[in-house]
C-alpha cells in the first residue's frame, strides 16, 4: 500500500507505537499527517519534522476536515488513548456526539469502530497499524536465554485461556497469575497499572504476566504491544515471565527489552493465538495440573 508513496495520516495516541511509526515512514520516504491527541500524544512527536495538528480527543468533526484537507485517503490509528478519557472533561463536537449516539456501548472495540466507520463515510480508509512495523512483530518461540519454568508454565495453562476471555469481552489484553490463581485483570488501567497492582495485591512475588491479543484481532487497532518499561514495571513488581502473543503482538526496543530482561533472569516467551473455541473450552474447564 505505501509503494506509490501516497500520503498516510496518523492518529497518535501515547506510548512509543507513533514515534516507531514515523521513524519507519522517513527510512521509506512516506509523507505523514500527524493528528496528535491533547493530553495522550507525548510532545516529542513535534521534533520528527512532519506536520503535526494537536485535537481533542472529542473533535472527530476536525479530525475528518484536517484528512480531507491534506487529501488523506488512509489513515494509521497508533498508541494508546486512555478509555477513561470518554468520562472525562473533553466536549465532543457534534461529529463525535452523533457517533456516541448510535453505539450500543463505549467499550474500546466499539469506540474505535465508530471512529473508524465516521472516517470511512468521509472516504478516509483506517489501515493495518502494523503495516510499517513488521519486523517488530514478535515471533514464535523464547524471546530471552531463560524460557518458562514448571511453576511458570502451569500458571500460563491456567491463565492463558482465561485472558483471552477476558479479551474476547474487550475488558483487558492483560492477566498477572500467581500458583494458578488470577491475581489481577487489566480493565481500563492498562498493562503497566495492573502489572503494578498485581506487583502490590501479591507481595512482588513470582508473577507470570499473560497478555493477549483478542480472538479474532483486527490489526488495524488495538494491537497488544510490550517493550523495556514493560520489562522495568516487571522488575518492580516482582514478575519473573512474560508470555505474549505471537504474530499478534508488536515488541518495541527489543535489544534493550531482552538485555533487561535476561540480566534479571525474566522469561519473555511468544505463543501461537489461542483459536477461540479452544480458549471457551478451556476458560470452562482449564487443565487442572497433577
Amino acid at each position: 500500500m505505501t509503494g506509490d508513496k501516497e500520503k498516510l495520516g496518523l492518529i497518535a495516541g501515547n506510548g512509543q507505537f507513533p514515534f516507531k511509526i514515523l521513524q519507519s515512514a522517513r527510512q521509506q520516504d512516506i509523507q505523514i499527517v500527524v493528528a496528535a491527541i491533547k493530553g495522550e500524544t507525548f510532545s516529542e512527536i513535534d521534533s520528527f519534522g512532519y506536520p503535526v495538528h494537536w485535537l481533542s480527543l472529542g473533535e472527530l468533526g476536525k479530525l475528518v476536515r484536517l484528512f480531507r484537507k491534506e487529501g488523506i485517503r488512509k489513515a494509521i490509528m497508533a498508541g494508546q488513548v486512555k478509555h477513561v478519557q470518554i468520562f472525562g472533561s473533553s466536549l465532543p463536537d457534534l461529529t463525535m456526539m452523533r457517533m456516541l449516539a448510535g453505539l450500543k456501548s463505549r467499550n474500546t472495540d466499539a469506540l474505535i469502530g465508530g471512529v473508524s466507520g465516521v472516517l470511512a463515510e468521509a472516504g478516509i480508509t483506517v489501515v493495518d497499524s502494523t503495516v510499517l512495523l513488521k519486523p517488530h512483530i514478535a515471533s514464535e518461540g523464547n524471546l530471552t536465554r531463560r524460557g518458562l519454568s514448571r511453576s511458570e508454565k502451569l500458571d500460563v495453562e491456567y491463565g492463558r485461556p482465561i485472558a483471552h476471555q477476558i479479551a474476547s469481552m474487550d475488558i483487558g489484553q492483560t492477566i498477572a497469575v500467581r500458583d494458578q490463581a488470577v491475581v489481577a485483570i487489566e480493565a481500563m488501567e492498562g498493562t503497566d497499572s495492573v502489572i503494578r497492582r498485581a506487583g502490590a495485591l501479591a507481595n512482588k512475588n513470582n508473577l507470570t504476566i499473560i497478555k493477549v491479543s483478542k480472538p479474532e484481532q483486527d490489526m488495524r487497532f488495538d494491537i497488544p504491544v510490550v517493550g523495556l518499561i514493560t520489562i522495568e514495571t516487571m522488575i518492580e513488581s516482582g514478575a519473573t515471565a512474560l508470555v505474549i502473543d505471537a504474530t499478534r503482538t508488536i515488541v518495541f526496543d527489543r535489544e534493550k527489552m531482552v538485555a533487561v530482561a535476561d540480566s534479571h533472569k525474566i522469561a519473555v516467551v511468544a505463543l501461537p493465538p489461542i483459536h477461540p473455541q479452544m480458549a471457551v473450552n478451556d476458560a470452562i474447564a482449564p487443565t487442572c495440573p497433577p
